[in-house]
């Protein structure tokens, strides 16, 4: 296994044994490409919730998670081919090169992968904030589908629009990005409208969820937002904690025509 770059914080793993380990240690061994299916990239979700299921706040997800869930984010962006955002949580987080860090970009191709992970927005009117850092840095590729027949300005950063006229289908978008650009795993950071869409379309294969130990009250998102599907039961792959901070891997979380 290449070196791990960067400082990284310690966990105990509680499941499926108990040790001490860090972020990087326990995700450096997440070899997701070779479970690609047959039509579409394998895909996981990342989420952080308080305890009370509040999934944003203020419409931002920052102040829920500690520094050890913005790591875990971070390196889980080390270990997929692409990364997937909704347009609403593009708008909120104004988002800027997904791989921050030139010695975790150089990571990736050590263990394989591109220099940056492509990053795939889904817009189906094409409103993004085009003077975000991921658009005016110039540095990966940006994917978007859209139903929009509006053209995007020029960016710096190489910017490839597909048109679903009727509505942009998941399936149909990420059979595009296996076939197309041989992406083989993806992960979907949100928000909770399009979680709730993967799932419910059975295209989204694990959940990676970190629980933080507050109780923010009030009304917001949950973590998968959407029409009443049916419940699936989940299996608990491993389960991390630091300072009261659970992170939490789940396999199984969909169960649709796409699903396992």
């Amino acid at each position: 296994m290449s070196d791990i770059p960067g400082e990284t914080n310690p966990v105990r793993r509680l499941l499926p044994d108990q040790a001490e380990t860090t972020v990087a240690e326990q995700l450096a061994g997440l070899e997701l490409r070779e479970l690609a299916h047959p039509d579409r990239p394998y895909l996981i979700l990342n989420f952080a919730t308080t305890l009370d299921g509040r999934a944003a706040i203020s419409g931002k997800s920052g102040a829920i998670g500690s520094g050890t869930d913005t790591e875990v984010l971070q390196r889980l962006r080390t270990r997929v081919d692409a990364v997937m955002i909704g347009a609403g949580t593009m708008r909120a987080e104004r988002y800027g090169r997904i791989v921050s860090d030139p010695d975790l970009r150089a990571y990736r191709e050590s263990t394989g992968l591109t220099h940056d992970p492509l990053g795939v927005l889904v817009s189906n009117r094409l409103e993004l904030p085009w003077d975000a850092g991921l658009f005016t840095d110039g540095g990966g590729e940006v994917v978007i589908f859209t139903a929009s027949e509006e053209e995007p300005p020029e960016t710096a950063t190489p910017v490839t629009v597909i048109r679903h006229p009727e509505g942009v289908e998941l399936d149909r978008g990420l059979k595009w990005l296996l076939d197309e650009r041989d992406i083989k795993s993806v992960l979907c950071e949100g928000g909770p409208t399009l979680h709730g869409r993967l799932r419910e379309g059975g295209l989204a294969d694990e959940l990676f969820l970190t629980i933080a130990p507050k109780i923010a009250g009030g009304e917001g998102p949950r973590v998968l937002e959407g029409a009443l599907a049916d419940i699936d039961a989940v299996e608990l792959a491993w389960l991390l904690e630091s300072n009261s901070e659970l992170f939490t891997r789940y396999r199984g979380i969909s169960s649709g025509p796409g699903g396992a």
